[in-house]
């Protein structure tokens, strides 16, 4: 099963950035943005005020305001970048190398903010990843003409956008279930980009059919499918193995981007696919194998303690499969519910 929400998650995450080129030819980003969230808070809104009314039991103003920042961090200010450096004429496959780096800065503040520290083995696949990142992005940007070096820089702004609502989101001592979450997230966006389309003009949609396709593609696979995906698979699997998954979107987008469009895709880019693909493999390896061991040595139950106590790599009990209202944690966070990674069957 993991296998599998691995794959999807890949997949349809990918597709966000196809969507973004599909529709950047058409409308402005904001137009095409807001386009995108206004229908999808008000279906998620009418589900949430009907069948979906006991996952809000239990939850507080404050918990609310979290979700709407992390909503504003994750996606107004992820994808409010990554479509404008789309737009700028930033090529999909190079936006989705430049949001690989995600993996690298996760891990890097797992251990300060989250008290943690990343394994060396896990150290090592990000530092393969990396590597077919740097790869990728090495061919793709020798191959773009009439780009303003200063557009390659957006997509990081929304890189670091996602890794601070990660981390938020995280720190978080309260169980949200994943509708209320998508639900507050689709609002606030939905307020954010028709705020910024009024202002700029850019209401009305434009008549042009590729717009709209673009738009059902962004909410069906990029929205319900990346986005839902990436926040499940958080809760079961962790930080760490969740944004190791994120290097394989620069080699698929590129593939993706080089059949749909015509992108440039080379003997580079196959290369950071394998390095890609080898960095996921290690660090899934690597876990299992740290599991293992602590269950083989001899301090096994000071091993256990610490494992309990939850980290940035030990999910925080997820709320998805339970029919249960929210709550409030108080004193130490609750033990995690063990499970798999998305590369463990």
């Amino acid at each position: 099963m993991n296998i599998l929400l691995s794959i999807a998650f890949v997949g349809a995450w990918s597709s966000g950035f196809i969507g973004a080129k599909l529709g950047s030819g058409s409308a402005s980003t904001v137009t095409l943005l807001m386009w995108r969230f206004l229908p999808l808070a008000l279906v998620l809104g009418v589900v949430a005020l009907t069948t979906a009314r006991s996952s809000w039991r239990g939850l507080g103003a404050r918990d609310l305001f979290r979700q709407a920042c992390v909503g504003l961090l994750s996606q107004s200010g992820y994808l409010l970048t990554v479509y404008y450096a789309i737009e700028l004429g930033v090529s999909s496959g190079t936006t989705a190398l430049i949001d690989g780096t995600q993996p690298l800065v996760a891990g890097a503040l797992a251990g300060p903010l989250l008290g943690v520290a990343v394994s060396r083995t896990q150290w090592l696949g990000l530092g393969l990843g990396v590597a077919g990142v740097a790869v990728v992005t090495t061919a793709d940007a020798g191959a773009a003409t009439g780009v303003a070096w200063w557009a390659y820089l957006v997509p990081f702004l929304g890189m670091l956008s996602m890794v601070a609502a990660t981390f938020l989101d995280r720190r978080s001592r309260t169980d949200v279930r994943p509708m209320v979450s998508m639900t507050v997230h689709a609002l606030t966006s939905a307020v954010v980009f028709t705020v910024l389309a009024a202002l700029g003009g850019g209401l009305t949609p434009p008549a042009d059919g590729s717009f709209w396709t673009a738009v059902v593609w962004l909410v069906t696979l990029s929205t319900f499918g990346g986005y839902g995906l990436y926040w499940l698979i958080l809760r079961r699997s962790g930080v760490t193995k969740v944004n190791t998954l994120m290097f394989l979107m620069a080699p698929v987008t590129a593939v993706w981007g080089a059949l749909m469009f015509g992108e440039h895709f080379g003997t580079q880019t196959a290369a950071g696919l394998g390095l890609g693909l080898l960095a996921v493999a290690v660090v899934h390896r690597g876990d299992r194998g740290d599991r293992g061991d602590r269950g083989d040595r001899g301090d096994r139950g000071d091993r256990a303690e610490r494992h309990d106590r939850g980290g940035p790599l030990t999910p925080r009990r997820s709320a998805w499969p339970r029919a249960r209202s929210s709550s409030r944690r108080s004193g130490r966070p609750v033990p995690a519910t063990p499970t798999g990674g998305p590369g463990e069957g």
